[in-house]
């Protein structure tokens, strides 16, 4: 079986089963129990596959927290989560502890080496009464009960209304965990040890986008737990990505468009510079790829990228290797097998290929998932008894799957999902501002930006520094739009809603596809 490795820090299997062992009995130590979620407010860190592994051991829920949050970003979460237990990195617990809530048990998860100099973090002293998680661990006895199935993760993704909501899914029975197990394999390329004809430790991958994040957190959870190599990156650097694949032989790798725009960027030198013979299957999704971009990263590391589609909801439900994509350039891919896909009208019937409609489907582990504490919101995602991840697109006649544009306004930056409404509502609690609009508009590098328009009241005149310096102090940097026009009106429909459309359709005249 595999290693994991973080820095200088490497573990074997049987060593990380028995650290998982002893985080499930300090959790328990801590009072949480089967159906409790713990908060895990940490960046990537072998601590955290640790707790999550342990956790899963006795039926309970890893929460994920996204470690950019600001204070109130973070009570929300903590309090509709509900969770029993928080990790938190040591430097990441001053800025946030009055957001805390009161009782709720809190571990410091001391910041290893690789970690902080990666984020070029000083010394950080969190406070002597509060327990350290390596303590905990090693003093611990491993837990020596029966493994209960390791529910999922719950993945907070942004709403419409302006809040996450926490997707939340009981385990999975044998029948769908297998299921789910296939479809992995598909996204992640990991067919072959899935059959049993491949040793899982001939695969070494490494976890480079963040661990909050549901990607991610989905690959670097399954490739742990079929037995692969893993190199946890504290974060994303594009020639440092290059010198590992080099240096660690990697051979798979789940990465979203925005690295690839950055290595790209790299000097022609740099990119000549690394050996990246050992790639194998490179993977991408979580955000639409610039044709020229997909079409440049094939020509530089040859026909090992390939393409999933999919959302935290829906589950994964198409593929596309880079010589079906040469052949369908733009196209996510056909369908996966066992999973439900349809492009269809309002009325729900299929729609014709090459003719845009809406994208519905499930994959293969179904439809069975909740919102935390938002039933009606769980009702809004389901149509014709699919989940409805707001894209419309077609099929064309070989059944590739193409993306034209989005029913809601997410925004999708850098592989992160931007809700307008949530923007929207601080805006409006900003002085002098009458309304505004929030959309994305096209950005070579992080495939959208965030855009506001601004209409002023009466006689005021705005600063749009001013604006955005004010946003920053509620909202998560990457919210807070990056370019800000003022309007003496807002174009509106005969309902008087917004007419977002007309003003997000400038920017996005010539291109392809409107996302």
């Amino acid at each position: 079986m595999g290693w994991i490795k973080s820095g200088a820090r490497t573990i074997d299997a049987a060593e990380f089963e028995q650290r998982a062992r002893k985080a499930a009995q300090v959790v328990q130590d801590f009072g949480v129990a089967k159906g409790d979620g713990i908060a895990l407010y940490l960046r990537n860190d072998i601590a955290y596959f640790e707790a999550v592994f342990g956790a899963g051991m006795l039926g309970i829920y890893p929460v994920p927290v996204n470690w950019h949050y600001t204070p109130d970003e973070a009570q929300y979460l903590l309090t509709d989560s509900g969770v029993k237990l928080l990790l938190i990195h040591a430097d990441l617990y001053e800025p946030v502890k009055a957001a805390i809530p009161a009782g709720l048990p809190v571990v410091i998860v001391d910041i290893a080496d690789e970690i902080r100099e990666a984020y070029r973090l000083e010394d950080v002293s969190a406070p002597a009464n509060l327990p350290r998680w390596d303590a905990l661990v090693e003093a611990a006895k491993p837990w020596s009960g029966e493994a209960e199935p390791a529910p999922s993760s719950i993945i907070y993704t942004s709403g419409t209304t302006g809040r996450p909501k926490g997707v939340k899914r009981a385990a999975f029975t044998d029948e769908q965990a297998a299921a789910v197990n296939t479809m992995l394999g598909w996204s992640y390329g990991y067919t072959e040890v899935l059959a049993g004809t491949r040793d899982p430790a001939s695969i070494t991958t490494a976890v480079i986008g963040p661990v909050y994040h549901s990607a991610p957190n989905a690959h670097s959870a399954f490739s742990i737990r079929v037995g692969a190599n893993v190199v946890i990156c504290p974060r994303f650097d594009a020639e440092g990505l290059l010198a590992l694949i080099e240096k660690e032989r990697i051979t798979h790798l789940n990465m979203v468009p925005i690295m690839f725009n950055r290595l790209l960027r790299l000097p022609e030198d740099v990119k000549r510079k690394y050996d990246l013979s050992s790639l194998q299957f490179v993977t991408h999704a979580a955000a639409p790829c610039p044709p020229p971009v997909k079409r440049a990263m094939i020509e530089w590391w040859g026909p090992v990228i390939n393409e999933y589609y999919g959302s935290t909801e829906m589950g994964n439900v198409t593929n596309i290797s880079a010589a079906e994509w040469l052949a369908h350039p733009g196209s996510v891919g056909r369908v996966q097998p066992g999973v439900t896909l349809r492009v269809v009208d309002p009325d729900g019937n299929d729609v014709a290929p090459g003719t845009i409609g809406e994208v519905i489907g499930a994959g293969r582990h179904g439809t069975g998932f909740t919102y935390q504490n938002a039933p009606e919101k769980r009702a809004s995602m389901e149509k014709f008894g699919l989940i409805t991840p707001g894209d419309m697109g077609y099929f064309d006649g070989d059944g590739f799957l193409y993306l034209c544009d989005r029913i809601n306004d997410m925004i999708i930056s850098g592989g992160a999902n931007i809700y307008p409404a949530e923007i929207e509502a601080e805006l409006h609690k900003l002085p002098g501002v009458a309304d505004c609009a929030v959309f994305g508009i096209p950005d070579e590098e992080f495939g959208e930006a965030v855009h506001a328009v601004v209409q002023p009241m009466p006689g005021v005149s705005l600063d749009a520094a001013e604006l955005q310096a004010g946003l920053r102090k509620v909202l998560t940097g990457y919210k807070v739009p990056r370019t800000l026009d003022f309007a003496d009106a807002l174009p509106r429909e005969d309902s008087g809603k917004i007419f977002k459309r007309k003003l997000r359709a400038p920017y996005w005249e010539g291109r392809e596809t409107k996302i």
